[in-house]
């Protein structure tokens, strides 16, 4: 169904219509919830932009659509502000019974704007031979976040976690992997032996130039076909994918594909013939380029002089690829801050192939330590595996204090799920463009605006839940009317059901973090609520409402935070 913005930015459409004929379809004119609740409920400031066009005053403009009638169904005031702002107040009766519809929806009143269209999400997308770390956790967390916003709102989602397996780095790990490779640890802890080993081999690089000159040959000889290098790169790349398996388990993290640099390899020349082909490309002091002065772009090389292809290359013979086999309307890139030029050249690239889909870098700030920027040569990482474990750690130990009764293995599932949901929070709570500084206390935090203050909200009012079914058997719940009758009451449902407009905003801004800011709203909202009414000692009727708008607020904190990827236990 459609959301209130929705059904009022079409009544006012149809309202400015209709007041001023002839001037223009209103295509632009929405209505928008209000952000201080002294200005009503929603607002329409239209006026303000139509004025010049119109040749009218805003606040003239304004005050004629105000005084057309009827009023929408949904309308109890219309208000005119300032120069020319409408402020919108719901009718109490029709937020209730919009709550009712809403609480009768297994979808809480989202639509599906996504219904036969394709979108391919790119994130993760570790590096071969190198584990995890907390540097890829925003990729991760964010780009699993929008996969789940999309296939929520009816989108088919191709997620595809396109590895960093090709490259010079091989060339590299090969000499290091004949020279260093100590096979007791490859068996125990693989990809930290690869790790161990890269870093070594590099080491002796900076300081070697016979050193880089055979990691170079070594590489060479992979591109080639070297049966021998190409059985020790399918070898590491069959460990790496291992390894990273256990860690997207861990995160409730699952690819539709998982498709490397590599798989893209023998498309290379296609694509550098059809750059060529099309006039695009052409040699400059031996390298093939694209010229992007249009775009107020520097240049890009595709294929280097020694003839080797690079990132260029395969992201777009990657992007041909994709067009063909999924016909997406969208491709969605999630990573850092840092490859920001290269997806401008690439995307503007496409646009000059005639390439009809829209292509999106959803790009976020970087992770640093307080000292400065993580570096695998440098070996300052954090690993993913001991966030986590430090993360489930800490938080069993606050699940064993509050809930001492709690059998142990549900104190440890308790503790996995709040661990883990506290360190999805932290980053999906902030502005994905933000340049984030790892600690261990506001990774880790369990109180404030986290995930496990949230999860706390949602177990509690389950519990409320559970109370009223012992105090009150046999009562049905559903055949008691919603009534708004206190103002928190009201706060609380008009924040309901904005549900159906937060989830479609977070994903068209690629932002979770709006989500996270309604839920903590909403947890914030209940909280008051909880405190300031009564509860099981209401009136009957008022007493049913009122645990009805409960369970409504658990269901919302639930889907919501499932949408972020963290779960919600029962109890906590």
């Amino acid at each position: 169904m459609d959301s209130v913005d929705q059904l009022l930015t079409a009544w006012f459409q149809d309202v400015f219509r209709r007041t001023f004929p002839g001037v223009g379809d209103f295509a632009d004119v929405v209505a928008v919830a209000a952000k201080d609740a002294a200005f009503g409920d929603y607002q329409c400031n239209a006026a303000m932009a139509l004025a010049k066009q119109m040749k009218k005053p805003p606040r003239a403009i304004a005050q004629a659509v105000v005084n057309h009638k009827p009023w929408h169904e949904a309308v109890a005031a219309l208000d005119l502000a300032g120069p020319g702002f409408i402020n919108i107040r719901l009718r109490d009766d029709w937020l209730a019974g919009r709550l009712e519809v809403m609480a009768r929806d297994e979808r809480l009143g989202v639509s599906f704007p996504g219904a036969d269209r394709t979108v391919v999400l790119d994130y993760s997308s570790p590096n071969v031979a190198k584990p995890m770390h907390i540097g890829h956790i925003r990729s991760t967390v964010i780009g699993n976040a929008l996969d789940r916003l999309y296939r929520f709102l009816g989108y088919r989602v191709i997620a595809d976690n396109h590895l960093g397996d090709w490259g010079t780095q091989f060339g590299i790990l090969i000499m290091g992997y004949r020279h260093f490779v100590d096979r007791q640890k490859l068996s125990a802890t693989p990809v930290e032996e690869l790790e161990r080993i890269y870093v070594l081999s590099y080491e002796k690089s900076e300081a070697s130039a016979e050193w880089k000159n055979q990691c170079r040959q070594e590489l060479v000889k992979l591109q080639a076909g070297d049966k021998e290098n190409l059985l020790l790169w399918k070898q590491f790349v069959d460990l790496s994918i291992a390894e990273f398996e256990h860690m997207y388990r861990r995160l409730g993290v699952k690819f539709d594909l998982t498709r490397g640099e590599s798989f893209y390899h023998d498309r290379l020349p296609a694509t550098i013939t059809r750059l060529e082909q099309q006039g695009l490309a052409r040699e400059s002091e031996g390298a093939l380029v694209v010229f992007l002065e249009e775009e107020k772009l520097p240049v890009c090389i595709v294929r280097k002089s020694d003839g080797a292809f690079n990132y260029a290359a395969t992201d777009i013979a990657t992007v041909l690829s994709r067009v063909a086999e999924f016909q997406p309307e969208l491709v969605v890139y999630v990573t850092d801050e840092r490859q920001q030029l290269h997806f401008a050249q690439i995307f503007a690239i496409c646009k000059r192939l005639g390439i009809p889909t829209h292509l999106e870098h959803v790009w976020f700030g970087l992770m640093r330590l307080p000292e400065g920027t993580f570096s695998t040569r440098q070996g300052n990482v954090i690993k993913l595996e001991k966030l986590l474990d430090e993360a489930e750690s800490r938080a069993l130990a606050v699940v064993r204090e509050t809930s001492p009764e709690m059998p142990p293995t549900q104190q440890k599932e308790v503790a996995r799920a709040v661990g883990i949901g506290a360190v999805k929070y932290a980053d999906l709570s902030q502005n994905p463009q933000s340049l984030v500084t790892f600690s261990w206390d506001k990774a880790l935090a369990l109180n404030g605006n986290s995930a496990p203050y949230l999860q706390y909200a949602y177990a509690r009012i389950r519990s409320v839940e559970d109370k009223y079914r012992d105090q009150f058997p046999g009562k049905d719940l559903a055949s008691f009317t919603l009534v708004l009758q206190e103002s928190v009451e009201r706060q609380l449902a008009l924040h309901l059901v904005r549900f159906a407009e937060i989830v479609p905003l977070a994903a068209r801004m690629a932002k979770p973090s709006a989500l996270a800011d309604y839920l903590y709203e909403l947890a914030g909202l209940y909280n008051s609520f909880y405190q300031n009414v009564p509860f099981l000692k209401a009136p009957e009727g008022v007493r049913e409402s009122r645990v009805r708008l409960c369970g409504l607020v658990a269901r919302v904190l639930r889907h919501g935070l499932n949408l972020l990827g963290i779960e919600t236990p029962e109890r906590i």
